[in-house]
């Protein structure tokens, strides 16, 4: 069985392109391209709390490194160099082999260097911390929501949670819809293109790791204001095909989460320039709601009805 530095050497250490100092010293040395700014975040991983027990170990790596690409994306940054700190139970070569495949495919798919991290005995943890690149004052942040803004999301959200229900027996999917599902859940897939392009058209923007509502909160709470959703229309298409019960869809949509869509607002004049774009990247994005000058969150219901609405998300402590 190899020890830790047999291990490091055999699954994390990689080349890297744009990298002045990778693997191997006390530090990596990397420098931004001039005209840019850092943009540096860590998102953990801890066995039993984010992914299960029995996770299939490539697909795991993948993950861990995508929903740390995901936060570079919900900022308009180009991400760059990434590491990982991991604790494991014991060394299983084949798990960490394939585990490392994944991550690096990651890694490979959105051009990233990785350039370091750690080994520990301990409960399996997974802790990537990635640096990404901004043109100087161009970072989206969560505080730019303004009144009247429109409220956006990209893609399909919810198919992850109802892939998770599914494997803990806990709903039952239809047909083939089980396993896309299960595939969002496992494999994520980083808005970066559309992150990218939004610079300059998102006031405020985030990735949806927690849920809609919960993370829309975040922005509402950042920007000091509140805002109505329009229950017509959410993108709960594909969730009703896959599961039939529109309480079940629904509740996958606001509040499941683990998609790493991105969540976003706009100006109104920009709806123009925001439809172009998802025809040219090829990524549906739903206009949902809009930004209000006072707290609070509302619904509007397709009968005309609009309701007061809690922001129920994932919390990591409950």
């Amino acid at each position: 069985m190899p020890g830790e530095f047999d291990l490091i050497r055999r699954c994390f250490q990689t080349p890297t392109s744009h990298t002045v100092l990778g693997v191997g010293d006390d530090g990596a040395v990397f420098a931004p391209r001039p005209g840019m700014q850092l943009v540096v975040s860590t998102d953990m991983l801890v066995a039993g709390r984010h992914f299960l027990p029995d996770a299939d170990p490539g697909l795991l790596g993948w993950k861990t490194a995508a929903v740390n690409v995901s936060d570079m994306a919900a900022m308009g940054a180009e991400p760059r160099w990434i590491t990982l700190a991991l604790a494991l139970p014991e060394i299983d070569l084949p798990w960490v082999e394939a585990f490392s495949r994944g991550f690096r495919a990651c890694c490979e798919g959105f051009g990233i260097d990785w350039v370091g991290g750690d080994t520990t005995r301990g409960p399996l943890n997974l802790c990537p911390t990635i640096f990404g690149e901004v043109p100087a004052g161009q970072a989206i942040r969560r505080d730019g929501a303004r009144h009247g803004d429109d409220i956006w999301i990209s893609g399909w959200p919810g198919m992850a949670a109802l892939g998770l229900a599914h494997l803990r027996d806990a709903l039952e999917l239809v047909g083939e819809w089980s396993a896309c599902c299960v595939e969002r859940l496992h494999r994520p897939m980083p808005r970066v293109a559309l992150g990218v392009s939004l610079r300059g058209v998102a006031s405020a923007m985030l990735d949806v790791s927690d849920g809609l509502l919960g993370d829309l909160a975040h922005i509402l709470e950042r920007s000091d204001a509140g805002a109505l959703l329009d229950e017509s229309a959410l993108p709960l298409a594909p969730l009703l095909a896959a599961c039939r019960r529109t309480e079940s869809a629904t509740s996958a949509l606001l509040s499941g989460g683990d998609d790493y869509e991105l969540l976003f607002c706009a100006p109104r004049e920009a709806r123009g320039q925001i439809e172009a774009l998802a025809r040219h990247i090829e990524l549906p994005l739903h206009r949902i709601g809009r930004i209000l000058d006072k707290p609070g969150l509302w619904m509007q219901r397709g009968s005309g009805v609009t309701e007061a609405i809690a922001p129920r998300g994932f919390d990591h402590f409950a």
